[in-house]
């Protein structure tokens, strides 16, 4: 029987926690996508699958291959830059510098798959990125592992994540720069008959952050860079763990708060409209423990395994556990 002793220690402890969602204006993402090399036939899957998503993030994509666009005006209303499988020399001398000005006003970098592959001889955009491409094997599965569990561009996968993808080799380690490595690709899972560019550190990288780019020149606010080396084909733009891979990176580098979309003394960034998340679903953690008295037990169930449970529902759950410590 469950002993009044018994009963009478037993701690419960029952918290919803609730993040507040505090307004901010809609974020606007410039999605580039021009190539001056190889280009990847998924391109419009991609631009596409983010369009459709971007009401459920409060963002506003914007897409362009035009490279004019590339001047201090138009780039000044972007919170982000996205650069999508930009191959080869997709900027000229007077658009470098405007991505530089850019950068240096706080603004915020992300980049999918080839963008690796692109303006090889910019230091500021290989900075800004983290490494280079060197080269690929074919096109395979393998499997990629989180290194990195708490980063919201890694929330949701499995801790070894099997995907047909094409794993690309960088020229350096992107750790060197600072970054953090959130995904790696275990080297034992696939074929690959190249070198492993040794360059590129271990373990292998395959998506990373920069809190604080290394691409700018600023001395005051100083955006924030994501990139995955994931993506290269249509079928990954329709999955959505990869979808929420990419969506996890690119909201973490808007709150960055150097862009108008969260911070309004920025000099670049969206001016409006507002826009509120919505809060996430609660967060029920429940807690009971037994003195011990009569094979008194211990339960813990930890923040998060219940979300979104009701004040009512976790009461009944915690009854239920004490009914059955009292068997």
């Amino acid at each position: 029987m469950f002993s009044f002793p018994t009963f009478a220690t037993a701690v419960a402890v029952l918290t919803v926690l609730h993040r507040s969602a505090d307004a901010r204006n809609v974020s606007n993402v410039l999605i580039y996508s021009a190539t001056a090399g190889f280009r990847h036939d998924s391109i419009p899957t991609a631009v596409q699958a983010m369009s459709d998503r971007a009401a459920n993030y409060g963002i506003n994509f914007v897409n362009t291959e035009d490279r004019t666009r590339f001047n201090d005006e138009y780039l000044s209303q972007f919170d982000a830059l996205f650069f999508l499988h930009t191959t080869g020399d997709v900027l000229d001398r007077a658009g470098e510098a405007a991505f530089q000005r850019y950068l240096d006003n706080g603004g915020n970098f992300v980049a999918a798959h080839a963008a690796a592959n692109g303006l090889p001889e910019s230091v500021t955009f290989s900075r800004t990125l983290g490494a280079q491409f060197t080269y690929h094997p074919q096109f395979q599965n393998a499997t990629y592992v989180v290194e990195r569990a708490d980063h919201p561009s890694t929330v949701g996968l499995p801790a070894r994540w099997r995907v047909a993808d094409e794993v690309y080799n960088y020229g350096s380690d992107p750790r060197e720069l600072g970054a953090v490595v959130v995904l790696s690709v275990d080297e034992t899972t696939y074929e690959d008959d190249g070198d492993h560019s040794p360059w590129q550190g271990d373990p292998h990288p395959i998506a990373w952050y920069q809190e604080h780019l290394k691409g700018t020149n600023s001395t005051g606010l100083v955006g924030r860079s994501w990139y995955t080396g994931l993506g290269h084909s249509n079928a990954s733009w329709h999955d959505d763990l990869f979808m929420g891979h990419v969506f996890g990176g690119l909201t973490w580098a808007l709150d960055s708060n150097t862009t108008r979309a969260t911070n309004p003394s920025a000099t670049v960034g969206s001016l409006g409209p507002s826009y509120t998340p919505p809060p996430p679903a609660p967060t029920t953690s429940i807690h009971v423990e037994g003195d011990g008295v009569n094979g008194g037990s211990s339960y813990r169930l930890e923040s998060g395994i219940f979300g979104g449970l009701s004040l009512v529902g976790s009461a009944v759950l915690l009854s239920s556990l004490w009914v059955l410590q009292a068997l």
